[in-house]
C-alpha cells in the first residue's frame, strides 16, 4: 500500500533575529542583465541533427571562412547542433572579465557530450553585443539506445555548460554614482520592514537622512563622490535591525502533500469532524461448466464483492486564539491523510476560522 507523507515545516519560536540590510535588499540600479545568443556546436560523436536551419546556419558559418558550397549538395552534419546560449552579466563587470554560460539544443541532436562551440555574440535586450562565447562543453548527462528502440537516458545530455566560457566586451552602465540619493528596494516588500529600515538609517546617520517611499522602497541621502559612495553603501548595508514577520500564511502544496504553516496562523472558535468511507471492489471470475454429454457451453461470469467500512468519526472544539502547536496536535490527532488535510484546512478557511492567507500551489 503506497503512504502518504505530510511534513508540517513550523516555526514555533517567536523571537526575532537582526537581518543585515543586504540579505533582504538590494540598490536601486545595481543589477543583472541577461544575454542570450545562437551558435553551432561541432565535434559531436554522430550525436547531432540534420535540420534546416542547421544546415543553413553551417553553410552561412562556411561562407564567413570563404568556403562556398554548391546550392544542390547537401551535407552531412551529424556531428553538428544548433544551439542556444544564456548567461547573466553582473553589475559592474568590465570588458575583458569572463562569464560562465549555459548551452541548450534547440534541435534534434541527442547528446552535446564532447562538443564544442564555436564563437557565439551574446546580446543583450537592446540588441547590442556584450560578450563573446567559446569553448569545449561540460554536459552531465548522456544516453543510449539499442537496436530494438529502447533506451535510457541519465539526467539532460542536451544542456551543458562552459565555465568561463565568454569574455565580456562592452559594460553596461549603472546609475549607482548618479543623484543625491541611493534606494533600497525590499526583496519583500512589506510597510512595517521598510519604516524599520529607514528608522535604523535615521537613527545611524541622523534625522531625514532615510524616508520609505512605499512598502518596497527606501530612499537614502549619500554623496555623489563615486568612492566615499561605496564606502557609504559598504557600511549601510551592514547595518542589522529587526525585519517585520511576514503574513500568516499556509501553504499547499497538493502535489507533494507538504503543508506549512507560518507561526502566526490562528483559528477562531471551531468544530472539525473526519471521518470517510472505505468503499473495496473485488472481482471474482467464475467458470460455469455444463453436465457430462450435456449440449452446452462452458460460461465464464464475473461476481463482484462490495466491501465497505466506516472509521469512527471524532471532532475537535478549537477555542479562540487556538495556537498553531495545538493545531497540529490535534490534526494529527486525527491521523488524517494529506488530502484529508487539505480538506480540512480549505474548510477552515472557507468558514472563516483561519487567520492567515491559504495559498495552494
Amino acid at each position: 500500500m503506497k503512504k502518504l507523507w505530510v511534513v508540517f515545516l513550523i516555526f514555533m519560536s517567536t523571537q526575532t533575529f537582526g537581518a543585515r540590510i543586504k540579505d533582504i535588499a538590494s540598490v536601486e540600479g545595481v543589477r543583472t542583465n541577461q544575454l542570450v545568443g545562437y551558435g553551432l556546436v561541432v565535434g559531436l560523436p554522430g550525436t547531432g541533427e540534420q535540420t534546416p536551419f542547421t544546415e543553413q546556419s553551417f553553410r552561412s558559418m562556411l561562407a564567413n571562412f570563404g568556403i562556398g558550397l554548391p546550392s544542390n549538395t547537401k551535407p552531412k552534419i551529424k556531428n553538428v547542433a544548433a544551439v542556444a546560449i544564456h548567461a547573466e552579466l553582473p553589475p559592474f563587470v568590465k570588458p575583458g572579465q569572463k562569464l560562465d554560460i549555459t548551452v541548450s539544443s534547440i534541435g534534434s541532436a541527442s547528446s552535446l557530450n564532447g562538443g564544442t562551440l564555436l564563437q557565439t555574440f551574446l546580446k543583450g535586450l537592446d540588441g547590442n553585443v556584450y560578450a563573446v562565447a567559446q569553448g569545449n562543453l561540460i554536459a552531465s548527462g548522456f544516453g543510449a539506445q539499442g537496436m530494438d528502440g529502447s533506451k535510457i537516458t541519465v539526467n539532460t545530455p542536451t544542456v551543458g555548460r562552459i565555465p568561463n566560457g565568454a569574455i565580456v566586451e562592452r559594460s553596461v552602465p549603472l546609475p549607482f554614482a548618479k543623484g543625491d540619493y541611493i534606494t533600497f528596494n525590499l526583496n519583500r516588500p512589506d510597510f512595517t520592514t521598510a519604516k524599520r529600515l529607514s528608522d535604523t538609517i535615521n537613527k545611524f546617520l541622523g534625522p531625514n537622512s532615510a524616508y520609505a517611499l512605499d512598502a518596497a522602497s527606501v530612499r537614502v541621502t549619500a554623496p555623489r563622490d563615486t568612492s566615499q559612495r561605496v564606502s557609504y553603501l559598504s557600511t549601510l548595508e551592514n547595518l542589522t535591525f529587526d525585519p517585520a514577520n511576514h503574513a500568516a500564511k499556509i501553504i499547499i502544496n497538493s502535489r507533494t502533500g507538504t503543508i506549512v504553516i507560518g507561526k502566526d496562523v490562528k483559528l477562531l472558535p471551531a468544530a472539525i469532524t473526519h471521518g470517510g468511507l472505505t468503499v473495496t471492489i473485488a472481482e471474482n471470475e467464475e467458470v460455469d461448466q455444463p453436465e457430462p454429454l450435456a449440449d452446452g457451453e462452458t460460461v465464464v461470469t464475473n461476481q463482484s464483492i462490495i466491501d465497505v467500512a466506516r472509521d469512527d468519526t471524532r471532532m475537535f472544539v478549537f477555542n479562540p486564539g487556538v495556537t498553531l502547536d495545538e493545531l497540529v496536535r490535534a490534526i494529527n490527532e486525527v491521523g488524517a491523510a494529506p488530502g484529508d488535510l487539505m480538506a480540512i484546512l480549505e474548510a477552515l478557511k472557507e468558514a472563516g476560522a483561519i487567520h492567515g492567507e491559504l495559498v495552494v500551489i
